[in-house]
């Protein structure tokens, strides 16, 4: 009779542990948002220099890769060739 509480007991335990962990994680996910990232690769193409819509047609210091670079930014080689422009 001992081993039957007992067991009754772990039982009560086990499921009060159980509904705090699916509770917890309702209360907690209904706050989590969603995050926007983006991977880059780690490939620098050496440019010569980068326009951005914000800044016109002045010459600005490259950033490493179209990746890393604002929005609209385009790098260029020295010869005024375009590398690539940043999504």
């Amino acid at each position: 009779m001992y081993a039957t509480k007992k067991m009754a007991f772990n039982n009560a335990r086990v499921i009060l542990l159980v509904l705090l962990v699916v509770y917890g994680a309702t209360f907690l996910g209904g706050e989590m948002k969603g995050v926007d990232a983006k991977i880059c690769p780690q490939i620098c193409y050496g440019a010569s220099y980068m326009t951005c819509p914000s800044s016109g047609d002045r010459r600005l210091s490259p950033k490493c890769n179209c990746c890393v670079a604002s929005t609209g930014c385009t790098l260029y080689n020295g010869d005024g060739t375009t590398i690539c422009t940043a999504p």
